[in-house]
Order: C-alpha cells, then structure tokens, then sequence
C-alpha cells in the first residue's frame, strides 16, 4: 500500500455498519482486475465503503500477493492476463493457511456453468458482469459482515 493510501486508510473513521476484518478492524480487500473500467467502479465502491483495498493487475503474482497481505476478501477475475482467476482461487484453496480469506469471482460470462464452476472450486461468491453497485455491496456484506448483513 502506498504512503498516502495507508495514511487515508489510518485516518478513515470506524465502521459503523458492522463490517470488520478478521483481526477486528477495518476489512481488507484485494481487487485482481486487469480492466481499468471495472478497477475505477470498484475502487469507488469500496473506499465509498470505508474498506482497505489494493489492486493488482494480473494474475501474475496473485497468490503471493494474497499469502504476504492476508486480505480479508479478495474480489477475483476470472480472465486475467498469466494466470486465470480460477486457477488463483484454487492455488489459495489449497492452501490451508489462507483459509480465512474469502473470495468473489466477477466474470463477463455470467452463465450458470461459470458460476458453479467458480463455487466449486472455493469460492465465496460470484458476480457477473457487468455488475449493479448495489449487487456488489450486499455481496461485501454478506461476506464481511459478522452479522452477515
């Protein structure tokens, strides 16, 4: 995290909605997002949100990434350039102490197969895209919430 981020981040008031991260304060997010477009909306999102995130680019570098910052949530594409999102939700799965790390997988192809695909293979959640704000927001609620809100 940069300088200035981690200085917003440390500046940032208290959740207040309930969301916390597994050590007890704010939430971590990872974004893994090669298209700018969908990187801009969720970084809107989340610091809107009051949520601690990152992104990375590729996939190149994803699981060690996830293994050195322990994200509380990881918001995963599926068609990333070097490595595909499912075969970096499969890497973390097997890795058991990642287990607390909770990941969505957002994909342009939305079908049922991609969906179960994804589920099966460990992940949290799932969101096609393109994405409502307000179907990625009760996702990160449902997920971060202790209350699952």
């Amino acid at each position: 995290m940069q300088r200035a981020e981690r200085r917003r981040a440390e500046m940032a008031p208290a959740r207040e909605d309930g969301m916390t991260g597994e050590s007890g304060g704010r939430p971590r997010v990872l974004i893994v997002e090669d298209e700018d477009n969908i990187a801009i909306a969720l970084d809107y999102l989340l610091g809107r949100e009051g949520l601690d995130h990152a992104r990375l680019a590729t996939g190149l570098g994803a699981v060690e990434r996830i293994r050195a910052e322990r994200p509380d949530l990881v918001l995963l594409d599926v068609m990333l350039p070097e490595v595909s999102g499912y075969e970096i939700c499969q890497q973390v799965r097997a890795d058991g102490a990642l287990a607390g790390v909770r990941i969505v997988m957002m994909t342009a192809r939305g079908s049922a197969l991609e969906r179960r695909k994804a589920l099966a293979l460990g992940a949290d959640g799932f969101i096609a895209k393109p994405f409502e704000l307000k179907e990625l927001r009760d996702e990160l609620h449902r997920l971060l919430d202790p209350e699952g809100a």
